[in-house]
């Protein structure tokens, strides 16, 4: 097997999407998919060129074979999803709004194979990635999930590895908000990359502004830190460096659902290709916008050639105009060198 690039590991779900917008109760056709906030992550990397490790488990169910199958197509290195003979696989439905609002989303997932993850999972084989992708979902899904991602995490980054991590809280699937901020706090310390919404970030820290939501977590052990803050785009703060980096306009919003997964795809590939820190929020909000204009939760994550064409022309363009490229406004970075423990 090729050499893994980025290991990624949760819970992907099928979805149905609803054709018609309305109560989930009254809609009568559904388009199937897949949902997964990781899992969108990890496709939006391997739509980008990297090699992507998935680590999971399914039922033995027609559902399952249909998340392992899509997920293989999208180039998901998928030998290390177990299929569970005695638990189901997750679903979801989803219901379809056309005012931009969001959506509304029904889980069906309580007990599910993947809710059956554990440390017996991990293999020698997936501690060989060069950077571990990681959200407080799995933690959310059982007792043993949980200690599966510290244990990933604790050895990926005492190996020297990089490490990334998005809270992506789940109040629902916690027994308590005071057992949510504490057990995503724990696993946030053992990240390289942090990066929260502003409203997760204030729920998890008790602060308001986003400097010192950055700075809690900086003292905590990260080297850096990237904070959403929506349309208006995003905040990042590293040990010598911090910044504002504005959004993407958007015409027309369709679907909000994966837009914090687009954000974490252009980080993690940005930061993996060792761009400055600006650069790579820059990257993350764009990817973002691209999310909300597409209907489903990964559809609108771009490939390696859209990259190149939509993206990186665009602003080649506009700093052929200008000297600065207006979309920054931060001090000059100086964090180039924190990415000395990312891969080679």
């Amino acid at each position: 097997m090729s050499e893994i690039d980025i290991l990624s590991f949760g819970e992907t779900m099928a979805m149905f999407v609803a054709e018609q917008c309305g109560d989930l109760a009254f809609v009568d056709q559904f388009h199937r998919r897949i949902a997964g906030a990781d899992s969108n992550v990890a496709i939006g990397l391997s739509r980008l060129g990297f090699n992507v490790a998935w680590l999971s488990r399914v039922g033995a169910d027609s559902l399952g074979r249909f998340v392992v199958e899509t997920l293989v197509r999208e180039g998901l290195d998928c030998s290390h999803v177990e299929v569970d003979n005695a638990h189901p696989t997750g679903f979801q439905l989803k219901s379809r709004n056309d005012d931009g609002s969001d959506p509304t989303v029904e889980y069906f997932r309580r007990g599910s194979a993947a809710s059956h993850l554990s440390p017996q999972s991990i293999t020698p084989t997936l501690l060989s990635a060069r950077h571990l992708h990681a959200t407080g979902i799995p933690p959310a899904l059982s007792a043993s999930a949980r200690e599966m991602s510290h244990e990933l995490m604790t050895r990926m980054r005492n190996a020297g590895h990089s490490v990334s991590f998005d809270p992506n809280l789940r109040p629902s699937l916690w027994a308590s908000k005071r057992e949510m901020i504490h057990e995503i706090n724990r696993l946030a310390a053992l990240a390289h990359w942090v990066l929260p919404g502003l409203s997760e970030g204030r729920l998890l820290t008790g602060f308001e502004d986003p400097a010192d939501i950055a700075a809690f977590y900086l003292d905590q052990g990260a080297e850096a830190v990237a904070i959403k803050l929506g349309p208006q785009g995003a905040y990042y703060r590293t040990h010598l460096d911090q910044g504002f980096v504005a959004g993407v306009p958007v015409e027309t919003v369709v679907d909000t659902v994966g837009a914090g997964d687009g954000f974490a795809v252009g980080m993690i590939s940005a930061l993996l290709e060792h761009l400055s820190f600006p650069e790579a929020v820059r990257r993350a909000n764009w990817i973002g916008s691209r999310a909300v204009q597409s209907r489903g939760d990964m559809e609108g994550l771009p490939t390696r050639s859209e990259l190149t064409t939509e993206f990186e022309a665009a602003f080649a363009s506009k700093s052929n105009r200008r000297t600065a490229a207006p979309t920054l406004e931060c001090v000059p970075n100086l964090g180039a060198g924190l990415l000395a423990n990312g891969p080679a």
